[in-house]
């Protein structure tokens, strides 16, 4: 999807492409290129084998200074994502809203020592999916370390966790059981205000949470007043592992003075026939608006002509970008779409001008005004030119 702007004088516009990738285009979620624009808990706690320790374990302490929280094993589990998972934007805002009550609480959230990887996300071959391997080798298969995603020497500056295969994790598990009483208390269904002011819950060592079965995120789905929002959407995509943010830091290098477009189509372009067998969509723009000359009119008035434009999207179409497919500061760090993603948004956020496919808060820039969310409307997809009071 190489855009360019028509030029008006003698010479044919160029495209500088900078290969930046070697993943398949097919179903990946996160692909990367740019070009220059012309002038044109499941019922127990996790017990994994114990680990080195991590940010909040600081040495010489025994943790039985502090109080935590645990969630669970796995993002979303227990519930009806323990079998699969959803994308990697979903189960950061589970993690985001476990994070949030353990803040709130002033207790070291447990983290999850590894993140699910679900096979749509991801086709950069770490998952090896065979019919007579146990679950435990189909989920060391099909997740990641969390610590290959984020750098946990940067949550202490805001939470404090550690993860449940390291020594402390064991410490405090093994000391709660003893503690009876004053060791855990297993909740669910009770809010983070009564966490925190009950007595019953506020002085144990250890709250056992059960979420909702639906996603840990639908915990936080009562909050719809943003100064409750303790932690802000961009918390944890800031807080990539070292190894990803040097990746970004050598792609913006190679940029210099960008700005950035996320074209999200892939997995939000669905369609379906109604009773009378005529097509409807939920985004009736989006189609339309994340098309070549229609990102060019949008655009042109917030990026102007000469600028170098980077380009992220989820285009599904194979081969589509094979002509990007070597990459010298990609190829050795990443492993799985998911890291290609965080490095993707590291770049994103450090252009100059960023426009997102949709508009999420009122001051974002956005290639359609369809709205993001939207489960129920479907209507007719809409390809003309005219774009209604734009």
């Amino acid at each position: 999807m190489a855009i360019l702007r028509a030029h008006r004088g003698k010479h044919r516009p160029r495209a500088l492409v900078v290969p930046l990738l070697a993943v398949s285009a097919a179903a990946a979620l996160a692909v990367i290129w740019f070009l220059f624009f012309p002038p044109m808990l499941t019922s127990g706690f996790s017990l994994a084998p114990p680990a080195a320790a991590y940010a909040s374990e600081s040495e010489g302490s025994s943790g039985l200074e502090r109080k935590y929280l645990y969630w669970g094993s796995r993002i979303d589990c227990p519930g009806k994502h323990c079998d699969y998972c959803a994308g990697l934007g979903h189960q950061e805002s589970s993690l985001r809203c476990a994070l949030e009550e353990a803040l709130f609480l002033q207790r070291v959230f447990v983290m999850p020592s590894r993140m699910c990887i679900n096979p749509l996300h991801n086709k950069k071959g770490i998952l090896h999916q065979h019919s007579n391997t146990s679950s435990k080798e189909r989920w060391a298969a099909n997740s990641c370390p969390m610590d290959s995603l984020y750098d946990f020497d940067l949550f202490s500056s805001k939470v404090q966790v550690i993860l449940d295969n390291s020594k402390m994790w064991y410490r405090i598990l093994s000391t709660s059981m003893k503690l009876e009483e004053s060791g855990v208390a297993h909740v669910e269904g009770v809010s983070r205000v009564d966490l925190k002011e009950n007595t019953h819950y506020s002085n144990v060592l250890l709250i056992n949470r059960t979420t909702n079965p639906l996603a840990w995120f639908m915990e936080c789905k009562d909050r719809t007043n943003r100064s409750s929002v303790l932690l802000p959407y961009s918390f944890l995509p800031m807080l990539a592992a070292r190894k990803l943010r040097d990746a970004a830091d050598k792609i913006k290098g190679l940029l210099g003075d960008y700005d950035a477009i996320h074209v999200r189509r892939g997995d939000k372009i669905k369609t379906r026939k109604d009773q009378f067998g005529v097509i409807r969509t939920l985004h009736p723009h989006l189609d339309r608006d994340t098309r070549p000359e229609f990102i060019q009119q949008r655009i042109e008035k917030w990026i102007p002509a000469g600028r170098t434009l980077f380009i992220a999207s989820n285009e599904r179409s194979p081969g589509f970008f094979s002509p990007l497919s070597a990459s010298d500061i990609l190829d050795p760090v990443i492993e799985n779409n998911y890291q290609l993603f965080m490095v993707e948004r590291l770049v994103l956020v450090g252009a100059r001008t960023f426009v997102k496919t949709f508009k999420v808060d009122e001051k974002d820039l956005s290639l359609t005004d369809d709205p993001k969310k939207n489960a129920k409307h479907w209507q007719v997809p809409i390809y003309t030119m005219e774009r209604e009071g734009r």
